[in-house]
């Protein structure tokens, strides 16, 4: 009998496919915001103040900050495919843990474990960075968080229906189901992109004073990280703002939440489709043009005393648009800046965003007590957009002294 080539499944060499890279991602994001209708829920199930359970927003997203400052390096030490499929089974056993939690304080430790799932995010972007060329990998990651973005887009949607029918268990059993078939697909699929550095970890953590003395770095980590700041705001207080100010149910909410979504995927393909055209810095600079008008809008209007769920969630579909343009440029120009070092970049770049997040996530929770208005959050997203701006205007300053396109 002949000999047949190997097939493309199953082959550890074999560079993955754009949709194994877009499930990759897709998990992580879906972690973080399919339960999000269940927060009131889960506050009374378990007998817990809004605030604490609240934490399973905030302390996730710091967890998946520091994680990734050393997943970057783990994968650039051991390979890709290694770190991505050893998070995926730590994953799936934390999720375990959610399902089983006999107390609030329990669920939210299972909860922080849960974002050993970072590593998808971090790496399906180091992974596109490994398989193209800078002006190529904006381009890409827009297309892949594009098609990403459509499944946190109905995950908000189908974890208020599941908490509605059945309860807050059956979003993190949905997600379970989804994290075993994202593990054999990456198992089959998610071959080695990247060559071992062989260096140590500490050698690794080493290298990042080279990131970190890049103006560059900053400026892309910066406007990243406060453009994303104002979404991860939202994420914390919408839930706050959709029941206790609008009186809206959880599968309303979680219908609403897919607004942003929406704008988010089609700012996605905006971005793959005009990055390599207009170059990075201006995609940026627009993006975050985009979302601050959008959360300048959201301020107008709860001043001016008529906000209303419309107002509120319809309004944020152009912030998620203004994120969808800027994240994928701001996220390549993290990349870009050493990119010997995409692994490290991309952890400590996305430590640098899912930190600020975190910390805008917990003080949105706080802002919110008994009694208060939508107004401290959208205050609170305005000024963290107009940051964004502040952050790339002064990277293209910086890469018109150092005479780099873009």
């Amino acid at each position: 009998m002949p000999d047949h080539a190997p097939s493309r499944f199953l082959d550890p060499t074999t560079p993955p496919k754009v949709l194994t890279l877009t499930l990759l991602a897709g998990i992580s994001a879906l972690s973080m915001n399919i339960f999000l209708p269940s927060l009131p829920s889960m506050a009374a199930w378990f007998d817990a103040p809004y605030a604490f359970m609240q934490l399973s927003v905030a302390l996730y997203l710091a967890l998946s900050a520091a994680l990734q400052i050393v997943i970057g390096p783990i994968s650039d030490r051991f390979g890709r495919r290694k770190v991505v499929l050893g998070a995926l089974v730590l994953f799936l056993l934390a999720t375990v843990g959610v399902l089983l939690a006999p107390t609030a304080e329990v669920f939210i430790v299972f909860r922080m474990a849960q974002a050993v799932i970072a590593a998808g995010m971090v790496l399906s972007r180091a992974i596109v960075r490994d398989m193209v060329s800078d002006a190529e990998a904006a381009s890409m990651i827009g297309y892949v968080t594009m098609g990403m973005s459509l499944v946190p887009m109905i995950g908000p949607v189908i974890g208020g229906v599941l908490d509605e029918i059945w309860g807050w268990q059956a979003s993190f059993a949905f997600l379970l189901v989804s994290g075993v078939l994202v593990t054999i697909l990456c198992w089959r699929d998610l071959g080695e992109t990247s060559t071992p550095s062989g260096l140590g970890l500490a050698a690794q953590v080493a290298q990042y004073p080279r990131l970190l003395a890049s103006q560059r770095f900053w400026g892309y980590s910066l406007s990243a990280a406060l453009a994303s700041g104002c979404f991860f705001a939202y994420l914390g207080g919408a839930p706050f703002v959709g029941t206790q100010i609008f009186g809206l149910t959880s599968s309303q909410i979680g219908a609403l939440f897919a607004l942003t979504a929406v704008g988010y995927a089609v700012g996605n393909f905006l971005a793959g489709r005009y990055s390599v055209r207009m170059g990075m810095n201006r995609m940026v600079l627009v993006g975050t043009m985009v979302t601050t008008l959008a959360c300048l809008l959201i301020v107008l209007v709860s001043v001016s005393g008529l906000m209303g769920p419309f107002w509120f969630f319809g309004l944020t579909l152009f912030m998620g648009l203004g994120n969808g343009i800027s994240l994928p440029n701001s996220n390549a120009g993290i990349l870009s800046v050493r990119p010997e070092l995409a692994g490290t970049a991309s952890g400590l770049g996305g430590a640098i965003v899912i930190g600020g997040g975190a910390a805008l996530a917990a003080l949105a929770g706080a802002m919110l007590t008994p009694g208060a208005t939508e107004l401290p959050l959208a205050i609170l997203m305005l000024v963290t957009s107009i940051g964004s701006v502040i952050a790339i205007l002064w990277v293209m300053r910086r890469a018109r002294q150092l005479g780099l396109a873009g």
